[in-house]
């Protein structure tokens, strides 16, 4: 059964409409909608992602396809169909022997989505909301790291400067002192002598 379904603009996330088709019975219901808008966050950066995918998230699935500067995501139970008809399913007589009047479980959107993923591209991808926001994680990371990386080294070149100065003056202070004092005592003979 459909629970959720977003139309967003990919290039910003603007969402541009939004329906709670059967979400009024999902406990996290909140938490799946920051889901969505996380998932729309990294998809609105990231412009390589896949135009169509599947994503795990507990109980439900996220189905998405992005056609031109749009995306189009619902969410649905994950194993609905199965739960709601799985001992009628080799029993049925004739086509479409599972469609009723007013049955929720069908909706024009999810129709939609399933149509795009399934005609389109056989070879969905089918992920986990963890790997799908995790990419993302993982790229602020190695961001944040390669700055840390970047300040590091400068401090590191610095400290190394230091220490070269520091070691020039232990090697010629020693010799420096000795001259000084060479010099001084000469300076001293002529002028007393």
């Amino acid at each position: 059964m459909v629970k959720l379904t977003m139309i967003v603009r990919i290039t910003d996330g603007l969402p541009l409409a939004e329906g709670l088709d059967d979400g009024r019975d999902v406990p996290d219901a909140e938490f799946y909608m920051q889901q969505a808008k996380s998932l729309f966050k990294k998809l609105s950066v990231r412009q390589n992602e896949p135009s169509r995918m599947s994503i795990e998230t507990g109980p439900y699935m996220f189905h998405y396809i992005i056609e031109g500067r749009v995306c189009y995501l619902t969410m649905c139970d994950l194993n609905e169909f199965e739960n709601a008809y799985g001992n009628q399913i080799e029993t049925a007589a004739r086509p479409y022997a599972f469609i009723k009047f007013g049955n929720p479980f069908f909706s024009p959107f999810l129709f939609l989505i399933f149509r795009h993923v399934h005609t389109k591209n056989k070879q969905s991808k089918r992920w986990n909301v963890q790997e799908v926001l995790g990419v993302g994680e993982k790229l602020d990371q190695g961001s944040e790291m390669s700055s840390r990386l970047t300040s590091e080294s400068r401090i590191y070149a610095m400290k190394a400067k230091d220490l070269n100065n520091q070691a020039l003056i232990r090697k010629w202070a020693p010799v420096a002192v000795v001259l000084g004092v060479v010099f001084l005592l000469f300076w001293i003979r002529g002028k007393f002598w």
